[in-house]
């Protein structure tokens, strides 16, 4: 019998350069670490807790930094006694500065 033919060679490189490709994505989404993270449940908890944590006081956060800019821009909006909105304005920055 003769050796490959020039199909099964070009077969071969197709078959090289996809696989290639396909270790070079698995590296890139790290997915040997995954399966190790997954492996071990009590990392995986705390890993997952700390994530939950940060992902909550982010939240808290920013929520009271928008609050604060709004109470701001209420109080501003007093000042320059907008008829109308004013007084609504005015009963609200009254109740949330009662409740600081």
């Amino acid at each position: 019998m003769a050796g490959p033919s020039r199909f099964d060679e070009f077969l071969l490189n197709r078959l090289n350069q996809k696989v290639s490709r396909l270790l070079q994505e698995i590296d890139k989404f790290n997915i040997a670490e995954y399966m190790q993270l997954l492996n071990n449940p009590r990392r995986f908890f705390w890993v997952n807790f700390l994530g939950g944590v940060g992902r909550g006081l982010g939240a808290a956060l920013g929520a009271t930094v928008f609050a604060a800019i709004v109470i701001l821009i209420l109080q501003r909006a007093v000042v320059l006694n907008l008829p109308l909105i004013g007084d609504f304005i005015a009963e609200i920055v009254k109740i949330v500065q009662a409740q600081m």
